[in-house]
């Protein structure tokens, strides 16, 4: 019987979370796909058979890295990055064109999203730059 993780053939695991070459902090790792959605000239990116991250200070130039440190930068992105910018404009939710002051300006659109996301009806993996559902950026809620 092989016992798996004693095999000297067994790959690292990849981490969860990597830290950002530009800021020291951890960030967790987005899809690859997502990265191809959001960069300009998506078919000039050679997107390396690696882990990337999504670092989310707006402070921090950076928007994506690799685990090899390559980054990518705001202004290489054909979106842009609602966590990343303090305007009103802001986008908070990429699926159904939601901004910052809409948010909060209007009414009952953190329970269309919610409702729209049990449905199945988002596609944030793809749309949100960060890969990941925008209800934990909307106003007043907890990064």
């Amino acid at each position: 019987m092989s016992d798996r993780c004693c095999s000297p053939h067994r790959e690292a695991p990849k981490p969860v979370k990597h830290r950002c070459p530009a800021n020291g902090i951890e960030y967790p790792e987005v899809p690859k796909r997502t990265i191809a959605h959001h960069i300009k000239k998506s078919w000039q990116w050679d997107g390396k058979e690696q882990p990337y991250y999504f670092c989310d200070d707006s402070d921090c130039d950076v928007v994506y890295f690799g685990v090899d440190d390559l980054v990518i930068y705001k202004w290489q992105l054909r979106t842009m990055v609602g966590v990343k910018d303090k305007s009103d404009e802001a986008m908070v939710c990429y699926c159904y064109g939601a901004t910052q002051a809409d948010v909060v300006n209007e009414n009952g659109i953190r329970d269309f999203v919610i409702r729209k996301t049990k449905g199945g009806e988002c596609s944030c993996e793809t749309s949100n730059p960060s890969g990941t559902c925008c209800l934990k950026y909307f106003p007043g809620q907890k990064h």
